[in-house]
């Protein structure tokens, strides 16, 4: 069974690089946006904000240590949360591109994708007939023909630079049920340590479906390959989203929501802001009696650092 805690985390990944500027006019694009919409997911009751960057002219991914160092040093001033960069960056990056800022940053927690996948977006593209950048529909479009590198070198390299070198500890995103197995392989080889932060991940075309005999079997198997070794916490994509999280909480897990998963608060109902979604899923486990995890809490749970050991 995952490790068992009385608190459960919220974490808010708050702009990714999945949706684009013309999907949504909420989605966090500039700086001042990304340290506005933090600060009031934090507020809210968000732990943990998982962090992207944009590029605040065109809204496309970027990787560029100077623009997360525009909103890092801001966030930490102006809120407790735990801030989790990306290591996966955006469609098409390398992999020295997508570290780029971990490396400078030095964070308390990244986030570690555990395999290559076809990582799917082009259904979106057909969606639209305008767009507000011309980047857009062939930056989704183009995932018909992409697969998201992660091999077992790109891995093990992350966990030993920003792990063993600067003591960063990781959300290990896990899009399928092999994705489990390969944490379970670095487990056994010692190249990581307890308590493992397992987020499982649903309904990404080319990763596990967002279907409850899946949720299950995702738990159940984590549970067979970590014991008492990890922390479970669960996001959806989509309309699965505050359902999936939900039902997530309820089996003894933790949630992830935000706009990088959902762009919606409800059906056919737009979320305005981070803080909307961790405001309703925060109802939502406290009309169930369950308690929601501090900052300081979450990183006592998950063995973090603290924020005095970051370079921003």
């Amino acid at each position: 069974m995952a490790a068992k805690s009385n608190k459960v985390i919220i974490s808010c990944a708050m702009t990714g690089a999945i949706h684009t500027p013309t999907m949504s006019d909420y989605l966090p694009i500039t700086p001042d946006d990304l340290v506005k919409q933090g600060v009031d997911a934090a507020e809210a009751g968000a732990a943990i904000l998982h962090l992207h960057a944009r590029d605040p002219e065109t809204g496309i991914p970027s990787g560029e240590p100077d623009l997360f160092m525009q909103f890092l040093p801001r966030l930490k001033e102006q809120c407790n949360a735990v801030l989790n960069l990306t290591t996966g960056g955006g469609m098409n990056m390398q992999l020295k591109e997508r570290l780029k800022t971990a490396t400078v940053a030095q964070p308390e927690m990244c986030s570690l994708n555990m395999g290559s996948m076809n990582f799917a977006l082009f259904p979106a593209a057909a969606k639209y007939d305008t767009w507000k950048y011309d980047w857009e529909q062939p930056y989704l479009a183009g995932t018909d023909d992409f697969i998201f590198r992660n091999t077992f070198k790109d891995i093990e390299g992350i966990m030993k630079t920003l792990g063993d070198g600067f003591g960063t500890r990781f959300e290990y995103e896990c899009y399928d049920i092999g994705h489990l197995y390969n944490l379970a392989h670095f487990l056994d080889r010692g190249l990581v340590k307890p308590p493992l932060f397992v987020q499982s991940i649903f309904g990404i075309l080319g990763g596990i479906g967002a279907e409850p005999e899946n949720l299950m079997f995702m738990k159940s198997t984590a549970d067979r390959l970590f014991g008492d070794d990890y922390i479970w916490s669960v996001l959806a994509a989509g309309r699965h989203q505050m359902a999936f999280t939900t039902q997530a909480a309820l089996m003894g897990g933790n949630v992830r929501v935000g706009l990088e998963d959902s762009l919606f608060l409800g059906k056919g109902q737009a979320a305005k802001s981070n803080a909307e979604q961790v405001t309703k899923i925060r109802h939502l486990l406290e009309t169930l009696s369950l308690e929601i995890a501090t900052p300081d809490e979450a990183r006592k749970i998950l063995n973090l650092k603290g924020p005095e050991n970051v370079a921003f």
